[in-house]
Protein backbone atom coordinates (compact mmCIF):
# COMPACT_ATOMS: atom_id res chain seq x y z
CA UNK A 1 0.00 0.00 0.00
CA UNK A 2 2.92 2.08 -0.57
CA UNK A 3 2.23 4.79 -3.39
CA UNK A 4 4.34 4.20 -6.40
CA UNK A 5 7.14 7.43 -7.10
CA UNK A 6 6.34 10.05 -8.98
CA UNK A 7 7.58 10.44 -12.83
CA UNK A 8 8.41 13.68 -14.42
CA UNK A 9 6.26 16.26 -14.68
CA UNK A 10 3.36 14.41 -12.41
CA UNK A 11 1.82 15.39 -9.35
CA UNK A 12 -0.97 13.87 -6.61
CA UNK A 13 -4.26 14.34 -5.23
CA UNK A 14 -7.62 12.83 -4.41
CA UNK A 15 -9.14 11.07 -7.04
CA UNK A 16 -10.69 13.22 -9.52
CA UNK A 17 -13.51 10.08 -9.74
CA UNK A 18 -14.20 6.61 -8.17
CA UNK A 19 -15.72 3.49 -9.68
CA UNK A 20 -17.20 1.74 -7.16
CA UNK A 21 -19.32 -1.29 -8.00
CA UNK A 22 -20.14 -3.75 -9.04
CA UNK A 23 -18.43 -7.32 -10.32
CA UNK A 24 -18.90 -8.87 -12.84
CA UNK A 25 -20.59 -5.71 -14.26
CA UNK A 26 -18.25 -5.06 -17.40
CA UNK A 27 -15.97 -2.68 -15.17
CA UNK A 28 -12.59 -3.08 -16.11
CA UNK A 29 -14.19 -3.25 -20.41
CA UNK A 30 -15.69 0.11 -19.39
CA UNK A 31 -12.56 1.90 -17.87
CA UNK A 32 -10.67 0.75 -20.80
CA UNK A 33 -12.96 2.40 -23.02
CA UNK A 34 -12.92 5.82 -20.68
CA UNK A 35 -9.13 6.14 -21.10
CA UNK A 36 -9.44 6.49 -24.59
CA UNK A 37 -10.18 10.63 -23.18
CA UNK A 38 -6.88 12.15 -23.73
CA UNK A 39 -7.65 14.30 -20.47
CA UNK A 40 -8.22 10.95 -18.45
CA UNK A 41 -4.81 9.39 -17.25
CA UNK A 42 -3.63 5.79 -15.97
CA UNK A 43 -0.32 4.86 -15.38
CA UNK A 44 0.21 1.42 -16.98
CA UNK A 45 1.96 0.53 -14.01
CA UNK A 46 -0.61 1.06 -11.61
CA UNK A 47 -4.26 -1.51 -11.57
CA UNK A 48 -7.33 0.06 -12.36
CA UNK A 49 -8.12 -1.45 -8.67
CA UNK A 50 -6.18 0.48 -5.87
CA UNK A 51 -8.59 -1.79 -2.92
CA UNK A 52 -6.64 1.13 -0.91
CA UNK A 53 -9.65 1.44 1.64
CA UNK A 54 -10.35 -2.63 2.12
CA UNK A 55 -8.12 -2.46 4.95
CA UNK A 56 -9.64 -0.66 6.70
CA UNK A 57 -12.49 -2.61 7.70
CA UNK A 58 -10.81 -2.96 11.86
CA UNK A 59 -8.11 -0.16 11.37
CA UNK A 60 -7.94 3.37 12.04
CA UNK A 61 -7.75 5.82 9.42
CA UNK A 62 -5.92 9.24 9.59
CA UNK A 63 -4.62 11.78 7.92
CA UNK A 64 -1.47 10.06 7.06
CA UNK A 65 -3.87 6.88 5.44
CA UNK A 66 -5.72 9.47 3.40
CA UNK A 67 -2.33 11.60 1.98
CA UNK A 68 -1.01 7.91 1.30
CA UNK A 69 -4.11 7.49 -0.58
CA UNK A 70 -3.68 10.71 -2.80
CA UNK A 71 -0.26 9.19 -3.50
CA UNK A 72 -1.60 6.63 -5.79
CA UNK A 73 -3.11 9.26 -8.23
CA UNK A 74 -0.20 10.47 -9.77
CA UNK A 75 -1.36 12.30 -13.15
CA UNK A 76 0.41 15.24 -15.48
CA UNK A 77 -0.63 18.65 -15.06
CA UNK A 78 -4.46 19.22 -16.96
CA UNK A 79 -5.56 15.16 -16.49
CA UNK A 80 -7.93 13.64 -14.29
CA UNK A 81 -7.57 10.18 -12.94
CA UNK A 82 -9.06 7.99 -10.47
CA UNK A 83 -9.75 4.29 -10.18
CA UNK A 84 -12.42 1.39 -10.32
CA UNK A 85 -12.54 -0.87 -7.60
CA UNK A 86 -15.48 -3.25 -7.91
CA UNK A 87 -15.36 -4.25 -4.13
CA UNK A 88 -15.80 -0.72 -2.58
CA UNK A 89 -19.44 -1.07 -3.35
CA UNK A 90 -20.27 -4.05 -0.47
CA UNK A 91 -17.69 -3.01 1.99
CA UNK A 92 -19.78 -1.03 4.42
CA UNK A 93 -17.03 1.06 6.11
CA UNK A 94 -15.71 2.36 2.51
CA UNK A 95 -18.32 5.20 1.97
CA UNK A 96 -17.46 7.52 5.06
CA UNK A 97 -13.67 6.54 4.36
CA UNK A 98 -13.71 7.62 0.34
CA UNK A 99 -16.10 10.62 1.75
CA UNK A 100 -13.13 11.67 3.99
CA UNK A 101 -10.43 11.36 1.60
CA UNK A 102 -11.81 11.98 -1.46
CA UNK A 103 -15.17 14.22 -0.56
CA UNK A 104 -15.28 16.01 -4.63
CA UNK A 105 -15.16 12.56 -5.99
CA UNK A 106 -17.56 11.37 -8.80
CA UNK A 107 -18.13 8.03 -8.16
CA UNK A 108 -19.47 5.78 -11.37
CA UNK A 109 -21.26 2.60 -10.52
CA UNK A 110 -22.22 0.25 -13.32
CA UNK A 111 -24.56 -2.53 -12.72
CA UNK A 112 -26.15 -5.84 -14.57
CA UNK A 113 -29.22 -7.77 -13.98
CA UNK A 114 -28.44 -9.01 -10.51
CA UNK A 115 -29.12 -13.21 -11.46
CA UNK A 116 -26.67 -13.01 -14.43
CA UNK A 117 -23.94 -11.31 -12.44
CA UNK A 118 -24.47 -13.64 -9.48
CA UNK A 119 -24.28 -16.68 -12.17
CA UNK A 120 -21.13 -14.55 -13.89
CA UNK A 121 -19.86 -14.13 -10.39
CA UNK A 122 -19.82 -17.67 -9.52
CA UNK A 123 -18.22 -18.60 -12.91
CA UNK A 124 -15.85 -16.30 -11.81
CA UNK A 125 -14.83 -17.76 -8.87
CA UNK A 126 -15.05 -21.57 -10.42
CA UNK A 127 -12.26 -19.84 -12.51
CA UNK A 128 -10.20 -18.99 -9.51
CA UNK A 129 -9.80 -21.97 -8.57
CA UNK A 130 -12.25 -21.25 -5.29
CA UNK A 131 -14.30 -23.34 -3.56
CA UNK A 132 -17.78 -22.72 -3.59
CA UNK A 133 -18.46 -22.48 0.11
CA UNK A 134 -21.97 -20.96 1.63
CA UNK A 135 -19.56 -18.19 2.40
CA UNK A 136 -18.34 -17.61 -1.07
CA UNK A 137 -22.37 -17.64 -1.99
CA UNK A 138 -23.55 -15.52 0.58
CA UNK A 139 -21.04 -12.96 -0.62
CA UNK A 140 -22.46 -13.44 -4.55
CA UNK A 141 -25.90 -12.87 -3.21
CA UNK A 142 -25.21 -9.88 -1.28
CA UNK A 143 -23.34 -8.05 -4.28
CA UNK A 144 -26.39 -7.94 -6.15
CA UNK A 145 -28.73 -5.76 -3.44
CA UNK A 146 -27.84 -3.01 -5.54
CA UNK A 147 -30.92 -0.75 -3.42
CA UNK A 148 -29.66 -1.85 0.45
CA UNK A 149 -26.09 -1.21 -0.99
CA UNK A 150 -26.92 2.37 -2.80
CA UNK A 151 -28.85 3.44 0.54
CA UNK A 152 -25.35 3.31 2.48
CA UNK A 153 -22.88 5.11 -0.24
CA UNK A 154 -25.76 8.34 -1.06
CA UNK A 155 -26.11 8.47 3.08
CA UNK A 156 -22.17 9.98 2.63
CA UNK A 157 -22.32 11.35 -1.08
CA UNK A 158 -24.69 13.85 -3.08
CA UNK A 159 -26.96 12.06 -5.63
CA UNK A 160 -25.03 14.70 -8.03
CA UNK A 161 -21.68 12.61 -7.60
CA UNK A 162 -23.38 9.96 -8.59
CA UNK A 163 -23.66 7.93 -12.34
CA UNK A 164 -25.39 5.16 -12.32
CA UNK A 165 -24.98 3.05 -15.72
CA UNK A 166 -26.61 -0.12 -16.90
CA UNK A 167 -23.90 -3.32 -18.15
CA UNK A 168 -26.69 -3.84 -20.80
CA UNK A 169 -27.15 -0.40 -21.75
CA UNK A 170 -23.48 0.05 -22.67
CA UNK A 171 -23.45 -3.19 -24.11
CA UNK A 172 -25.91 -1.68 -26.54
CA UNK A 173 -24.90 0.93 -26.94
CA UNK A 174 -21.69 1.67 -26.16
CA UNK A 175 -21.17 5.29 -27.97
CA UNK A 176 -23.56 6.81 -26.44
CA UNK A 177 -22.71 5.94 -22.83
CA UNK A 178 -19.79 6.64 -23.13
CA UNK A 179 -19.84 10.18 -24.42
CA UNK A 180 -22.79 10.40 -21.26
CA UNK A 181 -19.78 8.91 -19.26
CA UNK A 182 -17.27 11.94 -20.10
CA UNK A 183 -19.84 14.48 -19.70
CA UNK A 184 -20.79 13.50 -16.22
CA UNK A 185 -17.20 13.76 -15.66
CA UNK A 186 -17.02 16.93 -17.14
CA UNK A 187 -15.25 16.33 -20.35
CA UNK A 188 -16.11 17.06 -23.76
CA UNK A 189 -16.83 15.01 -26.53
CA UNK A 190 -14.50 17.22 -28.63
CA UNK A 191 -11.97 16.21 -27.13
CA UNK A 192 -12.54 12.26 -27.29
CA UNK A 193 -9.18 10.49 -28.46
CA UNK A 194 -10.66 8.07 -30.50
CA UNK A 195 -12.02 7.99 -34.14
CA UNK A 196 -15.52 8.81 -33.91
CA UNK A 197 -16.33 6.72 -36.74
CA UNK A 198 -15.03 4.22 -34.93
CA UNK A 199 -17.53 2.00 -32.93
CA UNK A 200 -16.09 1.57 -29.27
CA UNK A 201 -15.24 -2.41 -28.55
CA UNK A 202 -17.82 -4.88 -26.85
CA UNK A 203 -16.83 -6.85 -23.64
CA UNK A 204 -15.06 -9.79 -24.17
CA UNK A 205 -17.59 -13.28 -23.75
CA UNK A 206 -16.39 -15.47 -21.19
CA UNK A 207 -14.36 -18.84 -22.94
CA UNK A 208 -16.04 -21.38 -24.11
CA UNK A 209 -17.52 -23.64 -21.33
CA UNK A 210 -16.86 -21.66 -18.71
CA UNK A 211 -19.91 -20.35 -18.05
CA UNK A 212 -22.47 -21.15 -14.86
CA UNK A 213 -25.63 -22.41 -16.06
CA UNK A 214 -28.25 -22.05 -13.30
CA UNK A 215 -30.44 -24.74 -12.80
CA UNK A 216 -34.32 -23.16 -13.94
CA UNK A 217 -35.48 -23.59 -10.11
CA UNK A 218 -32.27 -21.90 -8.70
CA UNK A 219 -33.17 -19.04 -11.02
CA UNK A 220 -36.48 -18.58 -10.04
CA UNK A 221 -35.45 -18.61 -6.28
CA UNK A 222 -32.64 -16.30 -7.29
CA UNK A 223 -35.50 -13.82 -9.25
CA UNK A 224 -37.62 -14.32 -5.95
CA UNK A 225 -34.90 -13.27 -3.75
CA UNK A 226 -33.49 -10.17 -5.67
CA UNK A 227 -37.40 -8.53 -6.52
CA UNK A 228 -38.18 -6.50 -3.67
CA UNK A 229 -34.75 -4.70 -3.72
CA UNK A 230 -34.97 -4.18 -7.67
CA UNK A 231 -38.53 -2.95 -7.11
CA UNK A 232 -36.67 -0.48 -4.57
CA UNK A 233 -34.43 0.73 -6.97
CA UNK A 234 -36.32 1.29 -10.50
CA UNK A 235 -38.31 3.47 -7.64
CA UNK A 236 -34.83 5.21 -6.47
CA UNK A 237 -34.03 5.66 -10.20
CA UNK A 238 -36.67 6.22 -12.37
CA UNK A 239 -34.49 5.93 -15.62
CA UNK A 240 -33.43 2.33 -14.72
CA UNK A 241 -34.89 0.38 -17.38
CA UNK A 242 -35.93 -3.25 -16.57
CA UNK A 243 -37.01 -4.76 -20.11
CA UNK A 244 -32.86 -5.02 -20.24
CA UNK A 245 -32.86 -7.33 -17.37
CA UNK A 246 -34.57 -10.13 -18.47
CA UNK A 247 -35.09 -11.46 -15.39
CA UNK A 248 -37.28 -8.43 -13.82
CA UNK A 249 -38.86 -7.36 -17.34
CA UNK A 250 -42.47 -8.30 -15.92
CA UNK A 251 -41.98 -5.59 -13.03
CA UNK A 252 -41.11 -2.93 -15.92
CA UNK A 253 -45.01 -2.43 -16.61
CA UNK A 254 -44.26 -2.04 -20.17
CA UNK A 255 -41.98 0.85 -19.99
CA UNK A 256 -38.52 1.41 -19.47
CA UNK A 257 -36.00 3.68 -19.57
CA UNK A 258 -35.22 3.65 -23.24
CA UNK A 259 -38.57 5.68 -23.43
CA UNK A 260 -36.24 8.66 -22.79
CA UNK A 261 -33.40 7.94 -25.24
CA UNK A 262 -30.48 5.70 -24.69
CA UNK A 263 -28.15 8.19 -23.57
CA UNK A 264 -29.83 8.51 -20.52
CA UNK A 265 -27.60 6.93 -17.64
CA UNK A 266 -29.22 6.54 -14.52
CA UNK A 267 -29.20 8.91 -11.73
CA UNK A 268 -31.02 9.09 -8.89
CA UNK A 269 -33.95 12.00 -8.82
Amino acid sequence: FTPPPLSIGEEVGPPDFVGIGVQKCGTTWWYQLMMTHPRLFHRPDIHKERHFLDQFGVAPFGASDIERYSGWFPRPQGTATGEWTPDYFGLPWVPLLLKRAAPEARLLLLLRDPVERFRSGLAHMRRMGNPLGPSVIADALQRGLYHRLLDDWLTHFDSEQLLVLQYEQCVADPAGQLRSTFRFLGLSDSEMHHDQSTEPSRPVDAPPGSRTILDPAIRRRLVDYYESDVMRLAGQLPELDLTLWPNFSHLSGGKGARDGGPNSPSRRA
